[in-house]
């Protein structure tokens, strides 16, 4: 298992009893890490604070795309994976898709029902390709030079040749 896996499964540990206590997840984190035998990863603590700052924005993209099942009627341990999946999916730049979405339907395999894998990867996969990435910049507007107080043929000049 990658460090990146423990990681993942020590966040969603954190997800899930915050979910099922009504807590802050950020709190128990911060309880967790204190009580770890073993060093509590710095990935577990950004998926957890990711998690928990796009929340509003992953239930909303998850309850649209999850036909049929609401959040509350979902497993909380698909509920916390999904949750994962979604942040990985559209704010995490450096976590391919793939890799974002086997990990998910990987933790639904081992610690939920049956039927849990398939479904967390179709609706992971129809997220990966309905919902854009949140992570690209926005886009660099240029001044016009004109409007910069410069002049058209400041704008040409820096133009590179053309070949004749």
């Amino acid at each position: 298992m990658t460090a990146r896996s423990k990681a993942r499964k020590r966040a969603l540990d954190v997800l899930f009893e915050a979910d099922q206590r009504d807590s802050d997840p950020l709190a128990t984190a911060r309880e967790r890490s204190g009580q770890a035998l073993a060093p509590f990863a710095e990935y577990a603590f950004e998926l957890v604070e990711g998690v928990t700052k796009h929340r509003t924005e992953i239930d909303s993209i998850l309850a649209e795309y999850a036909e049929g099942w609401t959040l509350d009627r979902m497993p909380a341990v698909d509920r916390a994976v999904l949750r994962i999946g979604t942040y990985e999916l559209i704010f995490a730049p450096d976590v391919p898709d793939g890799v974002a979405i086997s990990e998910a339907v990987e933790l639904a395999r081992e610690l939920s029902t049956d039927a849990s894998p398939g479904f967390v990867n179709g609706l992971l996969a129809r997220v990966a390709a309905v919902v854009p990435a949140r992570t690209a910049a926005p886009p660099v507007e240029v001044a016009d030079p004109v409007d910069a107080g410069g002049s058209r043929d400041d704008l040409m000049s820096s133009r590179p040749p053309t070949a004749s």
